[in-house]
């Protein structure tokens, strides 16, 4: 799709009908698969209204609790609760297309031999055929593509085709809307207007969403709130602004931004590193510790830097360069990003500081901070 096309899209789309946004909570949900634990007690609730992202990396089980809420899979402990009602639980479980729901694909999941309309009517069976229709055009007209009901997929591009079916998804105004890694198809020129273009229908829908990627920019992008998962444990959750700056463990930091890791034991109250001391917060002398330094907090100057180094590397990315630096007592290299021509061609010999707030220390045996 040209930039053209998607900006007279934009200018046809109408305001997205309003959704009765639900509460969606997970109570102590476990999951296995042939004996393999795959969820482990995540207790976790999307508030109405809100947009919550499920990240992590692969096998986290991102993709298997949003199934369990959609009713896809069964847990074998805990609830799922949508607005104080159980949906699923040890004596409940309410069908898919009961709990108010709407499901949208990692692959958009488009039937091919339907035209783009009939896609998004099909699953507006409790409406007369005329209503069905019109709730359809509708819900095409607000993502920008009522002049494309009348073609089939395979002739539409990659965000044409992730906003048909979103049209589909929101067409029965669900409370809440499941997304499974929604943009992860896309060309990385278009990713991010068609995830603006997402984020402003959700905003006006007022559905609750809850959104699997793991990609942690996209979910920073997007997100209210981000709950990180890894092997099947909810790590943290909170907003964007609390998981980046105050990361419960090394695994949080490093999910979130490239840093420099070192290892270090408390004394006194204070870490050392190769690039300063810190507090060790609330760990005890003698404790030992993971520390953690994002490559942006590395600053670089020609002098006046607490730690001389040497340029190893150097690396033009456009707006930022990365560094690789030798400095004395560390075989392996500190990283650093930078701003893009702060330093003069050819220079070798640097100095470089760090601030004490921005290193980060975690109790080495549990990584927790």
């Amino acid at each position: 799709m040209t930039l053209e096309a998607d900006d007279r899209d934009k200018k046809t789309r109408r305001t997205t009908a309003v959704s009765f946004a639900s509460q969606l909570s997970f109570e102590d949900i476990h999951h296995s698969y042939h004996g393999k634990e795959t969820i482990r007690g995540i207790s976790l609730t999307a508030e109405p209204g809100e947009v919550l992202c499920l990240l992590g990396p692969s096998g986290s089980g991102k993709t298997t609790l949003l199934r369990i809420a959609a009713g896809i899979e069964v847990q074998s402990r805990g609830r799922v609760v949508i607005d104080g009602r159980e949906a699923s639980g040890p004596a409940v479980f309410l069908p898919p297309e009961k709990r108010g729901i709407g499901l949208m694909f990692q692959d958009f999941a488009l039937f091919p031999h339907m035209t783009v309309l009939d896609n998004v009517r099909f699953g507006l069976t409790a409406l007369p055929t005329r209503d069905a229709v019109v709730a359809a055009r509708s819900a095409l007209e607000r993502v920008g593509l009522g002049h494309y009901a009348a073609k089939y997929p395979h002739a539409l591009s990659g965000g044409e085709q992730q906003r048909v079916a979103l049209a589909r998804a929101l067409a029965p105004r669900p409370g809440v809307l499941l997304m499974d890694e929604p943009f992860s198809g896309l060309d990385s020129r278009l990713k991010d207007s068609i995830r603006a273009d997402t984020l402003d229908v959700l905003r006006e829908s007022r559905a609750t969403a809850i959104v699997v990627t793991h990609d942690a920019e996209e979910a920073m992008r997007m997100a209210d709130r981000i709950a990180l998962l890894r092997d099947g444990r909810l790590v943290q959750v909170g907003s964007v602004g609390e998981l980046y700056r105050e990361p419960r463990d090394l695994f949080a930091a490093a999910f979130f931004s490239e840093i420099n890791e070192f290892s270090a034991v408390v004394a006194g109250g204070m870490v050392e590193t190769p690039l300063g001391k810190a507090p060790a917060g609330h760990l005890a002398d003698g404790t030992h510790a993971a520390v953690a330094v994002r490559l942006s907090d590395v600053r670089v100057m020609p002098q006046g830097g607490a730690i001389e180094a040497r340029i190893q590397s150097r690396r033009f990315l456009g707006v930022v360069e990365l560094l690789n630096l030798a400095i004395f007592g560390r075989e392996e290299p500190v990283r650093a990003r930078i701003r893009a021509d702060l330093l003069p061609p050819g220079l070798i010999d640097v100095t470089i500081s760090v601030a004490p707030q921005d290193i980060l220390v975690f109790e080495k045996a549990t990584q927790t901070a």
